[in-house]
């Protein structure tokens, strides 16, 4: 206790917050979260409250619970990183606990973040009655990044997500969420469609981010979909997913319609150089708020980076081209850095230090097959070999076919012979 107190008295409230951030609390009972009660209680007019970077149990919840529910001033809770080393079966009661504070507190909170929380699906539902409660009707940032939700904890999310908005409309209102955070989550393509539908609804996001989740072309289509209803999107963060030429196409189809995008990252997507043509056809004309494009590791070859780097010369704002990774070779990433040179954008190159193509690729196929066709030339003049040798003797009886009449044909008259019209056929007439 004594040692909790010493921490928390390094502590400063600043107005309207009250923060225990990264001071590795452990605290277990009631009993240690005393302090940390007695710091809300203290902030009349609280409108933050962080708790990450420490470790919570049901009883010092309950403590910071009984607090909470008279904080009807809560905007923020930034509840992330709170539970390490707890059992899955402790992090739901707390969450509820907390959650239900809230509520009954009768707080408008606008922003949620319960990232690097390994609560999984359990956790994700028992955050739900808060979420859409009247508390997080009024929410416009939701955070659920490396939860490890999985398929199962995608769609719970979803689906109350999708109250929020059921329950905004029977109200006369719209659930105006702008900012969704849910990277590292394994939501793979049905955890991702779950998503989309629920964000056709919403159709207020700003930023989304949502990488690393092992979403495939099926669940990259479905999200491209779902983007197409969200006009004002200005962030869009899908990095570490396998978009294929055909998710990069169907996202290609819907950038159109965001005309206020300012960062895209489709980092290590598995894009490739179809993918590449499709997106530079589309930023020829589009997308001209753009600041920043990410396309980095994406098995891109040189022709489709030129005709990117091409695409985006009109683009005033934009501050970053990242094609690093690709494979363009180092002849190919010494004609990208010279085009964009000359397009007067160099500074706006991002680093190609990690290309993953090679010059030698080509060359090399062409030494080996010179070497096949001369390996087997040899092999061919050594079978074809041209003995002399007077004593060889071939014994054996000779069979031949029986001759049979043949009638001659007659050529149509006025036809020549096929081979002499073939010999007079010039170059332009086979074309």
């Amino acid at each position: 206790m004594e040692a909790i107190r010493e921490k928390l008295e390094q502590v400063k409230l600043e107005e309207g917050c009250v923060s225990i951030k990264d001071l590795s609390l452990k605290l277990e009972t009631a009993e240690h979260a005393a302090p940390v009660a007695e710091k809300i209680r203290q902030c009349s007019n609280i409108h933050s409250l962080c708790l990450s970077g420490n470790t919570i149990g049901v009883g010092a919840a309950e403590a910071i619970a009984s607090v909470l529910e008279e904080k009807a001033t809560l905007k923020r809770a930034l509840w992330s990183d709170m539970f390490t080393g707890r059992l899955r079966s402790e992090i739901p009661k707390a969450l509820e606990l907390l959650g239900d504070a809230v509520i009954k507190s009768g707080a408008r909170l606008e922003e949620l973040d319960l990232s690097d929380n390994a609560f999984g699906p359990d956790g994700v539902r028992a955050a739900t009655r808060l979420l859409t409660s009247s508390a997080g009707a009024s929410l416009t940032t939701l955070k659920f990044h490396n939860n490890g939700l999985g398929i199962g904890g995608g769609k719970i999310l979803a689906e109350a997500l999708r109250d929020c908005c059921a329950h905004a409309k029977s109200n006369g209102g719209q659930f105006s969420l702008r900012v969704f955070v849910a990277g590292r989550n394994r939501l793979e393509n049905e955890g991702a469609c779950a998503l989309a539908e629920a964000f056709k609804q919403i159709g207020s996001l700003e930023e989304v981010i949502m990488f690393q989740n092992g979403i495939n072309p099926d669940g990259i289509s479905a999200l491209a979909e779902a983007f197409s209803h969200n006009k004002q999107l200005r962030l869009l963060d899908l990095n570490d997913n396998t978009f294929t030429a055909a998710g990069g196409c169907a996202m290609a189809k819907v950038l159109p319609q965001l005309e206020q995008l300012e960062i895209i990252n489709f980092d290590d997507c598995l894009v490739r150089s179809e993918g590449f043509l499709s997106l530079a056809e589309v930023l020829k004309s589009g997308c001209q708020k753009l600041k920043e494009l990410r396309l980095s590791f994406n098995e891109a070859n040189t022709s489709s980076g030129e005709t990117l780097l091409r695409s985006v010369i009109d683009h005033s704002p934009l501050t970053l081209v990242s094609i690093n990774g690709n494979e363009f070779g180092t002849s190919g990433v010494e004609k990208l850095q010279q085009l964009a040179e000359e397009l007067g954008y160099s500074d706006k190159l991002g680093s190609m230090s990690d290309d993953e193509g090679d010059d030698d690729d080509d060359e090399d196929e062409e030494d080996g097959a010179a070497q096949a066709d001369e390996s087997t030339t040899a092999e061919d003049s050594a079978e074809g070999k041209l003995v002399s040798d007077p004593a060889l003797v071939v014994e054996g009886v000779s069979l031949s076919p029986k001759k049979s009449p043949v009638k001659e044909c007659s050529k149509p008259e006025g036809e020549d012979d096929l081979g002499e019209r073939i010999a007079g056929l010039s170059l332009a007439d086979k074309s």
